[in-house]
């Protein structure tokens, strides 16, 4: 074999191998990115769902101590710091259960023209809740697969990127919202 031809050889073997390190370093860093949305609309549902018990705490239609119950749970989940969300989170969870979990009961606040929009509202940010923790840990696990090849770990292609985690919480909606 010439030389020449070995040299030409060994520079588009070494083109191959750049073009694919730089393809994982692209989908790895979008993967990061995706996370990275995914994680601000979850967020962005616990917020809104926080708000909406708290609207539906604030208006006079609950007993006063369920009132209570959602209006603290939904103001701690608020103001958590981030390591303590989840817990918060699962919380209101819980609370919002508790209170709401018999159909009966949320078709009777339904009924009360000025309650039922505060109700709708309720039980559609929670099925989102529901919807983007799932959509979260899915592409966090998808993140994890692609970090735990090898050629990302010696190449160390993740930076300094933070460890990705999932989000453990309870958001399993009442039962008397997803009834109705």
């Amino acid at each position: 074999m010439e030389p020449s031809l070995a040299v030409l050889l060994l520079v588009l073997a070494l083109v191959v191998v750049g073009l694919w390190l730089s393809w994982t370093a692209t989908r790895l860093d979008r993967i990061h990115h995706r996370i990275d949305v995914a994680r601000v609309r979850l967020d962005t549902q616990l917020q809104r769902r926080s708000g909406a018990t708290l609207e539906l705490a604030a208006s006079d239609c609950l007993d006063p101590s369920s009132r209570l119950v959602l209006l603290d749970a939904a103001h701690r989940a608020r103001t958590v710091a981030a390591d303590g969300f989840e817990t918060a989170e699962s919380e209101l969870s819980q609370a919002l259960r508790a209170v709401l979990d018999d159909p009966e009961d949320v078709a009777e606040l339904r009924r009360d023209p000025a309650v039922r929009p505060l109700v709708d509202e309720l039980a559609e940010v929670c099925a989102k809740v529901e919807l983007a923790r799932r959509f979260h840990n899915d592409v966090v696990v998808s993140g994890r697969a692609l970090r735990s090849r090898r050629r990302v770990r010696w190449l160390r292609l993740a930076g300094h990127a933070p460890p990705l985690r999932t989000v453990d919480l309870d958001d399993v909606p009442p039962a008397g919202l997803v009834a109705s």
